[in-house]
């Protein structure tokens, strides 16, 4: 899904980055940075991408004791640009006081978080799938005495992510947030929505991520149609209607008075939050048919934009902790 580009929202211009032939080293950190007493910065080489990842590391206050590890995914400029959980929101006062570490990659624009087919020209090789799940998470367990249990949300673009990363690996995460999200990739509104991040924003190919379209790859990753894979997992989704609400006035912190700001979040963030809410209530049926414990909450107003997910985060929290702490 698209992240609006009202609220201060920018996007990455993309670059061509170097495709590797082949991956020579095992994936390992390759250095973590105490940027100050709560943050850390992690540098992980993927062994699948040939190519070293940044990722940003909130840790909690007491680190003497193990705690949890929520994966906290950007929207579609996958943290290459300002329109980032750091940047827009509160998220590290928020989680100041929290027992978690917060685990948030700084690249992957454009990528939909996914193992792509082909390596593509402009947007290189991209395989986020085997790297969040299966490189990465041992690497964090080892480096920062975790408990083991894990939740993943995201916004926007990687609110299809992250329950395709849970499909993959369902024992891996308690509970999958999506905040803004919209889970279908095999109908043809889904398809234009990825579409229009990949191709009109990214420059890259959507042929190189999932093969042709309408064919197996983008319906072997469409949620709505794997639903029963999440049994087991607890599914949090929030959305908007649409309609403008406390955050898209000219006074609201991200807007600042701004005329173009205000107009783009109203307009074109209430039509994709509008088409987000449709898909999202469409998804929570088929989970609801497949017996996937999924809790949706319909905001009355709201666009496509930070505010309301920072709002998301802060309501969704609880109910996540209370999933990453719960007795086995």
């Amino acid at each position: 899904m698209a992240t609006c580009a009202g609220a201060g929202t920018a996007f990455a211009e993309p670059s061509t980055p170097p495709v590797p032939a082949t991956a020579q080293l095992p994936s390992r950190i390759v250095s973590n940075t105490k940027v100050t007493p709560r943050e850390s910065l992690l540098e992980v080489y993927s062994a699948s991408m040939g190519r070293t990842v940044s990722l940003t590391v909130l840790r909690p206050q007491d680190v003497s004791k193990p705690a949890p590890v929520l994966y906290l995914l950007n929207g579609a400029g996958g943290g290459e640009d300002s329109a980032t959980w750091k940047a827009k929101t509160d998220y590290k006062d928020f989680f100041a006081d929290k027992r978690v570490n917060v685990v948030t990659p700084n690249s992957g624009a454009f990528s939909y978080y996914t193992d792509w087919q082909k390596d593509d020209p402009v947007l290189g090789r991209n395989k986020w799938q085997t790297f969040l799940t299966e490189e990465l998470p041992p690497l964090v367990d080892e480096a920062f005495s975790t408990t083991g249990a894990n939740a993943i949300a995201g916004i926007s673009m990687a609110g299809t992510s992250v329950f395709n990363l849970a499909i993959a690996k369902p024992e891996l995460y308690r509970s999958v947030a999506a905040f803004s999200g919209c889970a279908r990739t095999s109908d043809p509104l889904g398809q234009a929505y990825i579409r229009t991040v990949v191709g009109d924003r990214g420059r890259g190919d959507v042929t190189n991520m999932w093969g042709p379209l309408n064919g197996p790859g983008w319906k072997d990753n469409d949620p709505y149609l794997h639903a029963d894979k999440l049994k087991g997992v607890k599914v949090y989704m929030t959305t908007g209607t649409g309609l403008p609400g406390r955050y898209d006035v000219p006074g609201a912190r991200l807007i600042n008075g701004d005329p173009a700001v205000l107009i783009d979040q109203v307009l074109m963030g209430g039509a994709i939050e509008a088409i987000v809410n449709s898909c999202t209530q469409q998804v929570k049926q088929a989970f609801d048919k497949a017996g996937v414990d999924t809790t949706v909450t319909t905001r009355p107003v709201g666009t496509h934009s930070w505010e309301y997910w920072q709002q998301d985060l802060h309501e969704t929290w609880p109910s996540i902790a209370r999933d990453l702490t719960a007795k086995d």
